[in-house]
């Protein structure tokens, strides 16, 4: 099962493509941090950008750079259930251990639509999947009473929950189990997350400051709820200033700040963040002591 401080990994790109090399040694980074799993190819990743071959290599490289130090999920999300499907035994082959998957974007199906989609993709493939539930990017909620039904699924085994409302935690957990894994997809919202019964948080912050979100959710599985509050007041501008501009813009424009050589190329329609969102970072950098 999956816990703890689990980055959404950026994908770095240079002159256009892929840069392999800056992944291996970010890959690398995030585990010597303390990052208890890795996902590459979600959205702060830019999958949508991806052409189908690139998206296979970036997941293949992360799971050949962790090695087994710690495990991969794969984003495998998209808006058709067959190229789902394809994403996810890419990935199995690769040796991910789970897939995140998202119900489709645009398309906008029911929920018996929602139910037929992931069943499609379990009957298709034994890897693990964890639902990803952002009704704020697909349109599409899953409902509680839906992730119930698709929790008795043998594959699937948890969710990001990115809704926004603390109250499904709670909600979720009594519906699909305690055994469920809950992880949050809000850094801003993961103390009472954590609380509430969640296992961890599918991080965009865990890019720029691994080990500050790492010792935050150590804390809050060992119960230091003083030390986590702590780590929670001074990683919260920063959470914050993340999403002051179309993400993954502001986070790689913090990543420019304070790593470097690293890559910090869009790809279209993306953009490098206004200057009102670059101040906003460079502030929140401060305050988590990471400038």
């Amino acid at each position: 099962m999956f816990r703890g401080s689990i980055p959404a990994l950026v994908t770095p790109f240079r002159d256009g493509a892929f840069d392999e090399r800056a992944y291996r040694t970010f890959v690398d980074f995030q585990i010597e941090s303390g990052s208890s799993a890795l996902v590459p190819c979600g959205t702060t990743g830019e999958s949508a950008t991806m052409t189908i071959a690139e998206h296979d290599r970036v997941v293949s490289v992360c799971v050949e750079q962790a090695a087994g130090r710690v495990p991969v999920i794969a984003g495998c999300g998209s808006n058709d259930t067959q190229v789902a499907l394809e994403h996810m035994q890419a990935a199995k082959r690769a040796g991910a251990a789970a897939a995140l998957l998202v119900p489709p974007y645009y398309n906008r199906p029911s929920q018996a639509g929602v139910i037929a989609h992931f069943e499609a993709l379990a009957a298709g493939c034994d890897l693990p999947i964890l639902l990803y539930n952002v009704p704020a990017r697909t349109v599409v909620d899953i409902s509680v009473e839906t992730m119930a039904h698709l929790a008795t699924l043998p594959t699937v085994i948890g969710v990001k929950d990115a809704t926004g409302n603390a109250a499904r935690v709670t909600a979720q957990r009594l519906a699909c189990g305690t055994a469920f894994c809950q992880l949050s997809g809000n850094d801003d919202m993961a103390l009472g997350f954590m609380a509430m019964g969640g296992a961890g948080c599918i991080s965009v912050t865990a890019n720029v400051a691994p080990r500050l979100c790492a010792d935050f959710q150590a804390a809050c599985r060992e119960g230091r709820w003083p030390d986590a509050l702590a780590l929670q007041d001074r990683l919260f501008p920063l959470h914050s200033a993340l999403f002051s501009d179309a993400s993954p813009g502001p986070i790689k424009y913090a990543m420019s700040r304070v790593m470097a050589d690293f890559p910090t190329e869009l790809r279209l329609p993306m953009t490098w963040p206004s200057e009102l969102s670059r101040n906003l970072v460079d502030h929140a950098l401060e305050i988590a002591g990471l400038l």
